[in-house]
């Protein structure tokens, strides 16, 4: 399989080449990185048109499948009752925000307010629960320290999330990836990732087929 690096500007696109692929072309997001498999016979001019279509194709079901700030607010409501004994945990707010460049989440205990890094929203849902949930525990006790790191204890992905958000620190410090490394002036300890669930946008074999055989044919 050919691997290359384009620089379409952010995000960074990696195409992937391969002779098994004839008919299809799949784009999906590693980390901040778009991947886009195409058949190993295109041109690369017909690269440059598929990147630009399947990018914009993934942009657009993220668009679509993003959480709002409302559905965020009612996504951490039924975390904390499901996950947080201590009761009572009510957020005034919680959204969205771009200005987050060295922490995940913050959380504000003498109004209630919650923001989360727009970066999380390219991250897997239980990567997105588990930041909701440590800004949550806040609320309840406002240091880290044991009884602020036992409340976390009862969602069964802890350790799998902050393997993944320790694993993409370790890129941004290694200059692979852009982004923040802290949840709130914590730093994210936790095990490797043990992998992510991986959504793609496919285009079938007829667009794939007609654009390789006008190629052929001319």
């Amino acid at each position: 399989m050919d691997v290359d690096q384009l620089a379409f500007g952010p995000p960074p696109v990696e195409v992937r080449r391969s002779t098994r692929r004839r008919r299809t072309v799949s784009a999906y997001r590693e980390g901040e990185t778009i991947v886009v498999l195409l058949p190993a016979r295109m041109t690369r001019a017909e690269e440059r048109h598929w990147v630009e279509v399947m990018t914009e194709r993934l942009a657009a079901r993220e668009r679509r499948s993003r959480p709002t700030d409302t559905e965020l607010l009612r996504r951490a409501r039924s975390l904390a009752a499901r996950y947080l004994d201590a009761g009572g945990v009510e957020p005034a707010s919680v959204r969205w925000v771009d200005n987050q460049g060295s922490r995940w989440g913050s959380c504000t205990a003498e109004d209630r307010t919650i923001r989360l890094s727009s970066r999380l929203r390219s991250m897997p849902a239980y990567v997105v629960d588990y930041v909701l949930l440590h800004e949550l525990a806040h609320l309840v006790v406002p240091a880290h320290g044991p009884a602020f790191w036992a409340l976390l204890e009862g969602y069964p992905r802890t350790e799998r999330a902050r393997g993944y958000l320790d694993g993409w620190s370790t890129a941004c410090a290694e200059g692979e990836a852009g982004g923040p490394e802290r949840l709130d002036g914590g730093s994210v300890d936790g095990a490797d990732d043990d992998g992510a669930a991986v959504e793609a946008v496919t285009v079938g074999a007829e667009s794939v087929a007609r654009m390789l055989d006008d190629e052929a044919s001319a």
